[in-house]
């Protein structure tokens, strides 16, 4: 039995209908590479091999009605491979359109809470004979850096199938007992809490009070609520729109080194200049700066002393993005710019004081009043928090095999929230950036005009580099 952390703890508690709180990895696969040739079957019953050892795929949710603390994990001693890994074949013609339209009807179901958090699809039919694979995984489960983790335990570097690690086999979640997970939240929370607590309110206070001087004297991050309002900032449906896109990472870098900025600069000013595009054809461009939320992985960090265990270790950076800018050069120069102000702010604040905090929030509470929250409409009545989440997630610069098979592409795809609905998302691997774009179909149905802003704009960058 292990205790989930407040942060994985969170993604439960947030979740509604509308709000779904899971992650997706799209993996376009060439079926051609697969020793023996491919099949449905026999690929179910290698990922079901390899499955055997990754402990995070095989435990399950549980809780009792005398638990005041947050759920925990135990192992599904049940476990069904047939429950969790499934086949269907797009219309045809089996284009990108076709393939969109079903990964974003499968993103807009919940994960059955029953069982293990994920799913697994493989999607046939498609135009050029390869094969989508889209890989549903809860946020309890994971986060930026555990998934990529976890695409290489699943990945190899050959076709041929891998030796199992005889530990991660043999690791369990162990099983359940009521009268242990009732005291173990008990004395949680009746004597831990309220020691974090005296802890973490004179640095909350701290940071909370710089954070206001330096945003007001545009010295650092943006303060929450100050993000002009945009389409994307609307409560949200169950409907999700997805577009995915693939750009050369070698092109992104020549941009890099032409500016003398990183490719997380590069990528957060096409992101810039993608979303002015979009937003100025259909008038709707505002007058300021929007403003990103970029995730920053804490995995490595110091914990000092306080309590934050758990899968998610990330914290936030608020960031303005270009938007404002109409030349491409600008955005890139203004991009950097505004990054390194984020970047030395954030580097400032302890980076585990949100999971710190994410340890007091109320389960039952907490989901009542985001089912009151979505219900009632009010992300509509506030200021935005940030306008776009935008994740960039480095991967492995070498060919990989799923199961066998040549991976050509990994698009991922991360959650949207009321008010907030809008997910960039960047993978780069094998020599390419692979960027996922998820918003909500009632709010955005063409996001593949954003995605193809990227290319557009990358493409004005190299004409400058060229010059």
């Amino acid at each position: 039995m292990q205790r989930l952390s407040g942060l994985d703890a969170s993604f439960l508690y947030l979740e509604t209908r509308s709000q779904l709180m899971h992650v997706i990895g799209l993996i376009e696969i060439d079926p051609s590479t697969v020793p023996g040739g491919y099949s449905f079957p026999r690929m179910r019953s290698e990922l079901e091999r390899r499955v055997s050892a990754i402990p995070t795929f095989r435990r399950k949710l549980d809780n009792s009605l005398l638990n005041i603390d947050h759920p925990v994990w135990i192992e599904d001693d049940d476990f069904d491979i047939e429950r969790h890994v499934h086949r269907v074949a797009v219309p045809a013609p089996g284009g990108e359109r076709e393939v969109a339209d079903l990964c974003g009807h499968l993103a807009g179901q919940t994960l059955d809470r029953g069982k293990p958090l994920w799913e697994l699809w493989f999607i046939e039919g498609l135009a050029d004979g390869k094969i989508a694979v889209m890989l549903r995984v809860h946020h309890a489960n994971v986060d930026g850096v555990t998934s990529a983790e976890m695409l290489a335990q699943l990945c190899t570097m050959t076709p041929e199938p891998p030796d199992l690690d005889s530990q991660q086999v043999a690791e369990s979640a162990g099983g359940t007992s009521r009268a242990t997970m009732a005291v173990g939240g008990a004395v949680n929370y009746f004597v831990q809490r309220p020691i974090a607590m005296a802890k973490l309110l004179p640095r909350t206070l701290d940071i909370s009070v710089g954070w206001l001087r330096r945003s007001f004297s545009n010295t650092g991050m943006p303060a929450p609520f100050r993000a002009p309002r945009t389409r994307f900032n609307a409560p949200i449906s169950p409907h999700r729109s997805i577009a995915i896109t693939q750009v050369s990472l070698d092109d992104v870098k020549r941009v890099k080194n032409r500016f003398g900025v990183t490719v997380n600069d590069v990528v957060l000013a096409l992101a810039g200049g993608a979303l002015r595009s979009y937003l100025e054809d259909k008038d709707e461009l505002p007058d300021r700066p929007l403003v990103g939320m970029v995730p920053v992985s804490v995995h490595g960090l110091d914990e000092k002393d306080l309590v934050v265990p758990g899968t998610n270790k990330v914290s936030g950076m608020f960031t303005l993005l270009p938007t404002d800018r109409p030349d491409p050069v600008e955005r890139v120069e203004a991009a950097a710019e505004l990054s390194r102000r984020s970047k030395a702010h954030h580097a400032e604040i302890d980076g585990n004081i949100l999971r710190a905090w994410a340890q007091f929030a109320p389960g039952t509470t907490m989901a009542n009043l985001m089912k009151l929250y979505g219900d009632r409409n009010l992300a509509a009545s506030h200021p935005p928090v940030f306008n776009v989440l935008i994740s960039n997630v480095p991967g492995p610069d070498f060919p990989l095999y799923f199961l066998g098979a040549r991976v050509s592409a990994v698009y991922p795809l991360g959650p949207i929230f009321h008010g907030l609905g809008l997910n960039i998302t960047v993978f780069s691997a094998d020599g390419h950036l692979n960027i996922g774009i998820l918003s909500c179909a009632d709010h955005a149905p063409d996001v593949s005009v954003i995605a193809n802003g990227f290319a557009d704009q990358l493409k004005v960058l190299l004409e400058v580099c060229e010059a």
